[in-house]
Formats: C-alpha cells, sequence, structure tokens
C-alpha cells in the first residue's frame, strides 16, 4: 500500500506553466504523470549510478505498469556530471534512442541529475516535458522546483541554463533514508535557509524537532519538506525569473558558491558550503541591521555539520575573486542576501573588503 503522506501535495502556481509538487511514493509517480496530462508513449529516465542500484528498476518497473516504454541514461555520481562533456553523451543517447516533443525527461536523482536532466529537456527539440522524481533532500525542498536548469562552466558555478518548468514534481521522503548522511545534513542546510528568509514558523519547528529531524526519524519529515517545498513554490510564483524577490532564494549562496569554486567543486557539498555562508550572511545582516539579532538562527546554522574540510584552508582574496562572479553582482558591485529580521530577507549590496572578510573570518570562528 502505498504510504499516506499528509499533507500530500501543493500548487506552484504560475499561470499555464502551473504544476503540482506532490509528496507521494516513487511508485505512484508515473500514474501522476498521467493524471498530468503525460500522453506520450516514451520516457526518457536520467539517473546516476548511486541512485539507479536503489531505485532505477522499481521506476521502470512502475512506468512499465502506466503503459510508458521506458529507457535510461545513466551518468557519474556528482559534480562533474554536471558539464558539458556529460551533457553531450546525454544529447547522443537520447536522440540514438528516439524521441518526440512529447516524450518526458524524467530525471530520477539529485540535484546534479535534475539540473542536467532538466537543461537538456530544455534545449532537445526546442524543449521537452520535465518530470522531476528528487531523491535528494536539497532537491526534494528546492532544486526541482522553479525551473532553474544548467551546468557548470570552467569560471563558474551553473552559467550555462536555461529556466524550463516540470510539469511534475514527486517527491518520496522513503527514497531519503538511503542517502549518505552527510547528503542529508547537506540537505537541511536549505531547508534552514527557507525558514530563515520566509517563514519563522517553519523556523521554529526545526528548532523543536532538530535532533529527530538530524536523525531522519519519519515523524517530521513530510511536513518539514512539504513547509521548506511551499516556501520555494511561494518565491517562485511571485518572481519565476529572479528579477526580484527570487534572489532571496540565495542567501548564504554568494559566499557558498565562491566556497565551492575556490575550493573544487566536489571538496564541499553545495549544502556544506551554503551553511558556512549563511553564517557569513548573518554577520553582514547584523552589520546591516543592528536591531537584528539573530541568535536563534545562528544557534540553528551553527548546528548544520561542514564534513568538506576546514574551510580556513579557503584564503578570503579566493573567495573575493570568485564572488565577483556571482550572478546577483550589479557591475562589480558584490550583492548579499541578508535578513531584517527572521522571515524578512532582502538584497543588498554596499560592503567593503574589509567587511566582507570579517564577515569571512565570523564564519570560520562560529563554526567551531
Amino acid at each position: 500500500m502505498e504510504p499516506d503522506y499528509s499533507p500530500s501535495s501543493l500548487t506552484i502556481d504560475l499561470g499555464p506553466r502551473s504544476y503540482r509538487m506532490h509528496v507521494r511514493s516513487l511508485e505512484g509517480a508515473p500514474g501522476l504523470m498521467r493524471e498530468a496530462g503525460l500522453d506520450a508513449e516514451r520516457c526518457f529516465v536520467v539517473t546516476d549510478e548511486n541512485v539507479a542500484s536503489l531505485y532505477l528498476d522499481r521506476l521502470m518497473e512502475a512506468l512499465r505498469a502506466a503503459r510508458f516504454t521506458p529507457e535510461a541514461h545513466v551518468v557519474a555520481p556528482g559534480e562533474q556530471s554536471k558539464s558539458e562533456a556529460p551533457l553531450r553523451r546525454l544529447y547522443d543517447a537520447a536522440l540514438e534512442w528516439g524521441l518526440d516533443r512529447q516524450t518526458p525527461v524524467a530525471a530520477l536523482g539529485g540535484g546534479v541529475v535534475g539540473d542536467l536532466a532538466g537543461f537538456a529537456a530544455a534545449t532537445l527539440l526546442r524543449g521537452l516535458p520535465l518530470v522531476h522524481l528528487p531523491t535528494s533532500l536539497v532537491a526534494q525542498v528546492d532544486s526541482s522546483l522553479g525551473g532553474k536548469t544548467g551546468i557548470n562552466h570552467a569560471t563558474g558555478k551553473n552559467l550555462i541554463g536555461a529556466f524550463h518548468q516540470p510539469v511534475l514534481v514527486a517527491a518520496d521522503p522513503e527514497v531519503l533514508e538511503t542517502l549518505p548522511q552527510r547528503e542529508w545534513t547537506s540537505g537541511l542546510a536549505e531547508v534552514v535557509k527557507h525558514a530563515l528568509i520566509a517563514d519563522a514558523n517553519l523556523l521554529a519547528f526545526l528548532r523543536e524537532h532538530w535532533a529527530a529531524i538530524l536523525n531522519r526519524e519519519a515523524g517530521p519529515l513530510p511536513e518539514m519538506i512539504h513547509r521548506a517545498a511551499r516556501v520555494k513554490a511561494e518565491v517562485v510564483a511571485e518572481d519565476e525569473r529572479e528579477r526580484g524577490r527570487r534572489a532571496i532564494l540565495n542567501f548564504g549562496h554568494t559566499f557558498g558558491h565562491a566556497i565551492e569554486h575556490a575550493a573544487g567543486y566536489g571538496s564541499f557539498t553545495h549544502g556544506e558550503a551554503v551553511a558556512v555562508g549563511m553564517r557569513a550572511a548573518l554577520f553582514l545582516s547584523r552589520e546591516r541591521h543592528p536591531d537584528f539579532g539573530g541568535d536563534a538562527a545562528l544557534d540553528l546554522v551553527t548546528r548544520l555539520p561542514v564534513r568538506g574540510g576546514d574551510p580556513a584552508r579557503l584564503s578570503f582574496e579566493a573567495l573575493r575573486r570568485a564572488m565577483q562572479q556571482d550572478k546577483k553582482n550589479e557591475g562589480d558591485a558584490v550583492r548579499f542576501v541578508l535578513l531584517r529580521a527572521a522571515g524578512e530577507a532582502h538584497v543588498a549590496g554596499g560592503f567593503d573588503d574589509d567587511t566582507l572578510e570579517a564577515a569571512w573570518q565570523f564564519a570560520l570562528r562560529s563554526g567551531d
């Protein structure tokens, strides 16, 4: 019997491009695809080797039961697959197999698979239907929602990409049981981020249930996933193309992306880098808004484990150079997402290098 997850779904309201995000079992996803109007005969599945060994057979069987003829393309796990050569191989495999403009691309995996498969769906035949079946916490509450797709470039992260909204997102909490602990805590960084920028009640929920959540106890997980995803859904509905409010979803990401780039992609998980970046962003928030205490926020952020090594090995100068490439920048001004209060975020710049270096040193000290 399919588990009863309640609340089970929410809507990403984008007018004619609206879609549903369901907290539902993996086996139920193909039926949801049919309900969403996907009448194609075929389905092209993209996944990675780790996820394939755990869940691909289950998905393929469920797709066949829903009268799809599926084909799977398996990539190497990790950030290295979000690059040009794996994308070309994906294109070759999909085109050789044969698909048409009605063939859905199903991304079974975490953020890397979602970004890669999503960009392929956005560009193959000028656009194919996309279904996200996220298997990491980051993907379930963040990266599968909102339509961002893309690959990395040698000069920075996510510099080649497109907006391509999915037709459907189906997130199964049970698949998180097999997630490595480091990936689990990495995903919690994005959950905490959503609480800090837009939902003070979620922040209180996380603090109340933190021990159970950290241990992946089943009780609070469906509600946590739903509430964190709802933050993303509401922000995306208001600002689909990141011309305004959506930029607040990058809280902690200016330093975070710089950490990933300076350390080399894969040294730190994305969530680990964002966790350290949020410490720096909280320092800058206090600098800009002296009335913002932020003690509860900092308490939760500093509980997020960082296992990628000592961030102190990264020089501020290397981070400063990387931050100059950030997509939020305006001209030469590096911009950050700041908090006025828990649940109230905005984008601002105007910090000199001395203040930014002080923020970096604070991030290092507060993680001790």
